[in-house]
């Protein structure tokens, strides 16, 4: 299987919430069944810096780096885990083009900012995105003090995934590889955050602005290869 896409995924917040299991069965392709933890569900959102991206090889002029964020669950096929996007941002309309006519992924283009501030004692990382002429941010601070969480532990579960599903236009699944060193993370100090996830992802999501999340990372990154869809 060939490489289509190599980057970096740089900086990932991590944000995640358990639910209800019969929230997300209406988005879950073909073939696969969601990982359950003690009759939970998991979506998170997810917001990192795209670097240094390459498509079959090839740079994409003015698209070198960039922001994105998702909102992702998590699922398994014949022990195969993985994630499935229910939507995903970024700033570039290529970018967003690209993914929806190639992984028939739900991408869409807006207007979006971030920033990354390291210092001796700690690693501050904001987004900030407009949808429907509002902005929303998220701010998480971390421990200047890498580590890597044990494979057994719910931090790993949440960022280490090989797999990514989806469905294509005909509703059958389609799933892509995607490859990366295992994340080293940052313990996380402190979040800010003004999203409203009704405004972002529609009405079905409004309960999630009252949720208290379920899990907060902030991990490293790395250079990541994606490969051909199959």
């Amino acid at each position: 299987m060939s490489v289509f896409l190599t980057a970096e995924w740089n900086y990932l917040i991590n944000i995640t919430y358990a639910v209800d299991p019969k929230v997300l069965l209406p988005h879950l392709p073909k073939g696969l069944s969601l990982d359950i933890i003690d009759g939970k569900a998991f979506v998170s959102f997810v917001a990192f810096e795209f670097n240094d991206v390459k498509v079959k090889g090839f740079r994409i002029p003015f698209h070198r780096k960039f922001p994105e964020i998702n909102l992702r669950f998590y699922v398994n096929k014949n022990g195969k885990r993985g994630v499935v996007f229910i939507k995903e941002y970024v700033p570039k309309y290529f970018v967003a083009l690209i993914a929806n006519k190639i992984y028939n992924e739900p991408y869409s283009a807006i207007k979006m900012n971030y920033s990354i501030q390291e210092a001796e004692n700690g690693l501050s990382v904001k987004h900030s995105f407009c949808i429907n002429d509002k902005w929303f941010n998220i701010s998480v601070t971390g421990e200047n003090k890498l580590y890597t969480p044990g494979k057994d532990s719910i931090e790993h579960f949440f960022k280490e995934h090989e797999i990514g599903f989806g469905k294509d236009k005909s509703e059958n699944t389609i799933e892509y590889k995607v490859e990366h060193p295992i994340w080293e993370i940052y313990p996380v100090k402190n979040i800010e955050s003004t999203i409203c996830f009704e405004k972002i992802y529609g009405k079905k999501w409004a309960f999630l602005d009252s949720e208290k999340p379920h899990n907060v990372l902030l991990a490293k990154g790395s250079k990541i290869k994606v490969f051909d869809k199959s």
